[in-house]
């Protein structure tokens, strides 16, 4: 069974995972096994969602995999039946789901003048983001959230109680270079997780978020490190952005994660984001 920072009784309880055959969400989904609720891991990609649920269980947790698609109602409604057949109501809801697209993303930090002479081959400026890529970015961050929301919140509504984290970003409270869509994307998150927290008041429902700084995962891997393990240009300067100067690892988010969860210890905490990620939101670069 994996170490968790502080003990948390959520036996008898129903968590979904989006996103949970990711690195970080895949560490949320166990942390949950292990303080004993039943977890249904969703993820795109049936494997990745079963590798993780068979890990829980060979810690002695409880949990499936299933494939679907946070952009697809349907996809989604089906999930809730299978999760309601085999295990019960939703309890607890991780919006985990989400992500970055190239065609959303600029080449550069800095538009130049130099820039404006004409196309080259391979260089994305600002004037040649893909709508639809931009599109993407968004509809997989705010709508991969929503529509979750859509169809697991409802049980929790009609029985008064729940609890769901949705997953914020560093680039919501400033946004960071290359990725204007996803810091927007990420933007709106923070933002709904507030209005959420609002319209579920009165129906028992608690919605916060978490917002990881930088970790190593398979998405940002490739763009923070080289193939011998040394960081990038990139990864540097988050490194040198970073007061405690070091990457986070997924265990670090377990323990604010357990916090959000308990209602004992969170009962009255509702619509906040919390940073995970070693000062870096509060250092000024100077």
């Amino acid at each position: 069974m994996m170490q968790l920072p502080f003990a948390l009784d959520l036996s008898g309880k129903v968590a979904v995972v989006t996103g949970g055959g990711g690195v970080l969400c895949g560490m949320m989904a166990k942390a949950i096994a292990a303080s004993g609720a039943k977890v249904a891991i969703l993820d795109l990609r049936a494997e990745n969602a079963q590798k993780v649920a068979d890990e829980i269980t060979a810690d002695g947790g409880t949990a499936i995999g299933i494939a679907a698609n946070v952009l697809e109602i349907e996809s989604l409604k089906a999930a809730e039946k299978e999760i309601v057949e085999k295990f019960g109501v939703c309890d607890i809801l991780i919006n985990g789901a989400g992500g970055n697209h190239p065609k959303g993303t600029t080449s550069k930090e800095y538009l130049e003048k130099v820039d404006l002479a004409g196309a080259v081959e391979g260089v994305t400026t600002f004037f040649d983001l893909d709508p639809q890529g931009v599109s993407f970015v968004f509809n997989l961050n705010f709508l991969g959230t929503l529509l979750p929301t859509q169809v697991f919140a409802r049980g929790m509504a009609e029985k008064g109680n729940g609890c769901i984290v949705n997953i914020s970003s560093m680039n919501a409270f400033t946004p960071l270079t290359k990725i204007p869509a996803y810091s927007g994307a990420k933007a709106a998150i923070s933002n709904f997780t507030a209005w959420l927290a609002v319209h579920f008041a009165k129906v028992g429902i608690r919605v916060n978020a978490i917002a990881p700084g930088f970790f190593l995962t398979d998405q940002n891997r490739a763009l923070l490190t080289n193939a011998d393990g040394s960081l990038t240009a990139r990864g540097n300067k988050i490194i040198d952005h970073t007061p405690m100067g070091k990457f986070g690892k997924p265990e670090d988010l377990i323990g604010a994660l357990q916090f959000l969860l308990n209602e004992k210890a969170s009962g009255f905490v509702d619509g906040i984001v919390i940073p995970i990620d070693g000062a870096f939101n509060a250092y000024s670069g100077v």
